[in-house]
């Protein structure tokens, strides 16, 4: 199957489908891309400049990658490990495998980091508003304030022994939205290397990482979403080789009632949407799994905070978007950085 893929400028989006498929398919200029439907979206993953047989032989593993972490993680699945120490909460430790025990021991570490504003214990706050399915609505408070005690992650126990996660409390869930994809993209790209692929594009719906360099061995130019637009339209792009890029904003999923736009991204000290002066938050890193952990709570610490956290971690960079469409940057990707829509405007 053809597709008009450009690999040069490479547009965070954000692609709803309602099935599960798989296929590789092949440009003219030597790209050749699997598609499939797993953890929630849409997922490509593309290798560049390689054999066709080769790229026939890696691309249908780079598929498995994705697929064990989606039926390990996804708390949509009864079979995963993730709805098993949920439905196990209060009751029994539950055996998990390494990637699963990894995923929730690295955001135990990130919400000390980020003071609870990303805490995978938030599991009950994501499935009572369910924001981005067919059955989503806004809780009633006194549902919202019988959940918040719930989200804790001081009270997920992990024994490292015997790879067992235990949930304190009966209720809790976790919820691992915020971070699987981020992993998931990492352990792509690791295979990937693994097997002999130096120049790669893993796009887990919008959550990139580009290996090495575009078909015609230059650092790729990737697109930063327009908050304003509703299609993959870029305010912005930056150059970038082996680099995770993650976006999380209000445009992505949301929930309308009684005019008042309610987004997905859940405060857990609230249990509303975070409220702040951001439209989006745009998070550069070397792993994905960093990336994907804080574009959401960076958010929720707001543009002054949020910049500050991001300042202080090495590695780390960021593009702060606010409702006014005012640009905020770190010194790392600066000289890298273009505006592409005079909407906008750079203030630092």
């Amino acid at each position: 199957m053809k597709k008009n893929m450009k690999v040069i400028v490479s547009i965070i989006t954000l692609v709803v489908i309602a099935a599960i498929f798989a296929f590789n398919q092949y440009d003219k200029k030597g790209v050749y891309s699997t598609t499939n439907y797993y953890l929630d979206t849409v997922n490509e993953i593309s290798v560049i400049n390689v054999r066709k047989s080769k790229a026939d032989k890696i691309l249908p593993g780079a598929d498995k990658v994705v697929l064990d972490i989606n039926n390990a993680m996804s708390s949509h699945l009864p079979s995963s490990e993730v709805s098993k120490i949920n439905d196990n909460a209060g009751i029994s430790p539950v055996k998990v495998s390494n990637d699963t025990f990894k995923v929730i021991q690295k955001s135990i570490a990130y919400s000390k980091l980020t003071n609870g504003k990303f805490d995978i214990a938030i599991g009950p706050l994501t499935s009572m508003w369910n924001i981005g399915n067919d059955k989503a609505r806004v809780p009633e408070k006194s549902e919202i304030d019988k959940a918040l005690p719930l989200i804790n992650s001081d009270n997920i126990i992990l024994n490292s022994k015997n790879t067992t996660v235990y949930l304190k409390e009966k209720g809790m869930k976790l919820d691992l939205g915020g971070i699987a994809k981020g992993y998931c993209a990492d352990k792509v790209a690791e295979y990937l290397k693994e097997n002999g692929v130096d120049n790669a594009i893993v796009n887990l719906g919008g959550n990139i990482y580009v290996m090495g360099k575009n078909e015609v061995k230059k650092d790729f130019v990737v697109g930063i979403q327009n908050p304003l637009q509703k299609s993959s339209d870029s305010m912005a792009s930056v150059k970038l080789s082996n680099k995770s890029i993650v976006t999380s904003g209000i445009y992505e999923r949301f929930l309308e009632k009684d005019g008042k736009i309610y987004h997905h991204m859940l405060d857990p000290d609230t249990g509303y949407p975070f409220d702040n002066e951001l439209s989006s938050v745009t998070i550069f890193s070397d792993k994905s799994v960093d990336g994907d952990a804080l574009s959401t709570s960076i958010y929720g610490l707001g543009l002054e905070n949020g910049m500050k956290k991001v300042k202080s971690m090495d590695g780390i960079d960021a593009v702060f978007i606010t409702k006014d469409n005012k640009v905020y940057i770190t010194d790392g990707i600066r000289k890298d950085f273009k505006i592409l829509d005079d909407k906008y405007t750079l203030v630092n």
